[in-house]
């Protein structure tokens, strides 16, 4: 099991083949799926405001199960969406974690929030607390479908794999940035510290992501949008502040003998692979700023990482910022196993922003086509439009099975595939 440190949860708050064709060719045993929309605690925002809170003990379906999908938008008091050029959604994270059976329901009322927590990331290859989410998205989770293909799943709540006197439990990371009455939208979104009330110190006292003091170098990023920092505004600004939440919705079938367990890879295109003797080091970013580069149209940032595991692929997609192209996950032997490309809005009603990346394309191979070796070495590259851009992402995100079932649907006995 990969567990993230205590301690280290806390920095959490500050970082962080195109097709849409499911596949369905095996037996389908009857396990209806079941649907839920929960709403976060709320939490306010204001013109140029940043939050980037961690909600502990959300809602989320209990038992044994297996999770189908999972997406989130944010939403006012009334349910309403919001626009991304109102507020911003750079991420939210559903982390898990276990607590001891005896922890207060109410994170508020202990003096430690983590006391007594263990957290369990994804099978993602990032270093500590680098990228570990099991859902995870931004401006373009409107847009991009978690739906996971019979019959697989994400399985949770086993109770084999709950350390005995502990209990599975979940968080949410969200980071907006409300840009309204902003100076440069644009610039507030990806975080650019010149725009922001910085405090004198800001350089002094603030941890990069290798644990040092941020180089005055940093252009821009996740560290420059702390919660509570604000960026500028223009003269006379005045907009009312507001309660917002995450809405989100999971859907999920109970646990059985004929569910096929997926695995959750986050790779990251910034992954700075080294070894030490025998053990190979993942040195994660998580962002980089791109300047502008006088040759060609395209910036491309690449990272060679080494599976220690391989499996089938089973879905993939991408998590991108405005600006990007799209992000390819490669073989060892060079063959394209998923490219995911943005959709660009074109309106101005939620879900179709104009300018914004609204949706990422996902990869459903058809199962067993693709299987990446254990020990192989996948290339992940993510390729941005030639510009000046700070705190962009490349990530690719993939669900991997260990086996495939054994009973195959033909045409004769189900009439979807006739």
């Amino acid at each position: 099991m990969s567990f993230i440190s205590k301690t280290l949860i806390f920095s959490l708050s500050t970082l962080v083949l195109l097709s849409s064709t499911t596949y369905s060719v095996y037996q389908v045993h009857e396990n209806p799926i079941k649907s839920a929309t929960f709403v976060s605690e709320n939490f306010e925002v204001g013109p140029g405001s940043i939050v980037n809170k961690a909600l502990l003990d959300i809602q989320f379906p209990r038992g044994h199960i297996g999770v189908k999908s999972f997406d989130a938008e944010l939403v006012d008091e009334k349910g309403n969406s919001v626009p991304l050029y109102e507020t911003y959604l750079h991420h939210f994270f559903a982390i898990k974690y276990f607590k001891k059976t005896n922890t207060s329901q109410n994170s508020k009322d202990r003096h430690d929030p983590f006391e007594g927590f263990i957290f369990k990331r994804n099978e993602g290859t990032c270093n500590s607390y680098i990228l570990p989410h099991y859902w995870g998205l931004g401006t373009e989770s409107r847009g991009t479908t978690s739906k996971i293909p019979d019959p697989f799943a994400v399985e949770h709540g086993n109770p084999a794999s709950i350390p005995p006197g502990y209990e599975e439990g979940w968080l949410l990371n969200i980071m907006t940035i409300d840009t309204r009455g902003a100076k440069d939208k644009k610039g507030c979104t990806e975080c650019r510290c010149n725009l922001f009330n910085l405090p004198k110190d800001f350089y002094n006292v603030t941890m990069g992501v290798d644990g040092k003091p941020l180089s005055p170098n940093y252009k821009g990023g996740i560290f420059c949008c702390h919660d509570g920092l604000q960026c500028k505004l223009k003269n006379g600004v005045q907009a009312p502040s507001r309660k917002l939440s995450l809405r989100y919705k999971i859907t999920w079938v109970d646990w059985n003998e004929h569910q096929i367990p997926l695995k959750f890879y986050i790779l990251d295109s910034t992954d700075r692979v080294r070894k030490n003797g025998t053990d190979t080091i993942h040195d994660c970013q998580a962002e980089y700023t791109i300047m502008t580069n006088g040759s060609g149209d395209y910036h491309v940032q690449k990272a060679n990482i080494p599976m220690e595991k391989g499996g089938y692929l089973i879905y993939g997609t991408g998590h991108m910022h405005a600006g990007a192209v799209n992000v390819t996950l490669y073989g060892q032997d060079g063959r394209a196993l998923c490219t995911s490309t943005p959709k660009y809005g074109t309106g101005k009603e939620p879900g179709n922003e104009k300018g914004y990346s609204v949706g990422m394309s996902v990869c459903y191979p058809k199962p067993g086509s693709i299987k990446i070796n254990d020990g192989e070495t996948l290339t992940v590259e993510s390729r941005y439009k030639n510009g000046f851009f700070t705190g962009v992402m490349g990530h690719m995100y993939i669900y991997l099975a260990d086996r495939l079932p054994k009973e195959r649907i033909t045409p004769q006995n189900n009439p979807t595939l006739s």
